[in-house]
């Protein structure tokens, strides 16, 4: 004859609910950790972009018209208008690598159409320097805005953005 149990059954199925529930955690984390790798959530603060809320794509190639987010070259004047530690900045991208870039006076024009107008100085007075003219490297972009302040590829202290520089493209968000 069996011997009579003395401790309570405690069922297993608490056992494999915790486990499963483990199991679920660590993959969802996993998968986090995979896409944080591949995009990002950037806040802009600048006038010189309709959009304060971008979702950003690290490793997608930018085409004519995306937004790409980049990390500006290193210059007095950058340093003097956006402090030491400029933030990323954000350009639409308006010509790709074989187009042609030229100088029309003040107009600048990226395979044959007008894209932008140069000033001779920042709004604070210091002296800008036009960017390159001549064919757009390739692995490199001209990225500008609408904006008539912008700070863009239309100046040498920004020139063309290549892809080292970029950390990638964005979709406005808000």
């Amino acid at each position: 004859m069996p011997a009579a149990r003395t401790e309570p059954f405690r069922p297993r199925w608490r056992l494999w609910i915790l486990g499963a529930a483990s199991l679920w955690a660590c993959l969802a984390l996993g998968a986090l950790a995979a896409w944080r790798d591949g995009h990002a959530l950037l806040i802009n603060a600048s006038d010189s972009l309709p959009n304060w809320a971008f979702f950003i794509e690290r490793n997608k190639a930018p085409v004519r018209g995306d937004y790409i987010f980049f990390d500006p070259p290193a210059s007095a004047l950058l340093t003097r208008h956006f402090g030491k530690r400029a933030g990323p900045f954000g350009k639409r991208v308006i010509g790709l690598p074989g187009e042609r870039v030229e100088h029309r006076g003040a107009l600048v024009l990226v395979a044959g159409r007008v894209v932008a107008h140069m000033k001779p100085r920042t709004r604070l007075g210091e002296p800008l320097t036009p960017g390159a003219t001549g064919m757009i490297p390739q692995g490199c972009y001209y990225v500008g805005t609408d904006h008539p302040d912008g700070f863009d590829s239309r100046y040498a202290e920004i020139g063309f953005i290549c892809r080292r520089r970029i950390i990638g493209t964005g979709s406005a968000i808000l």
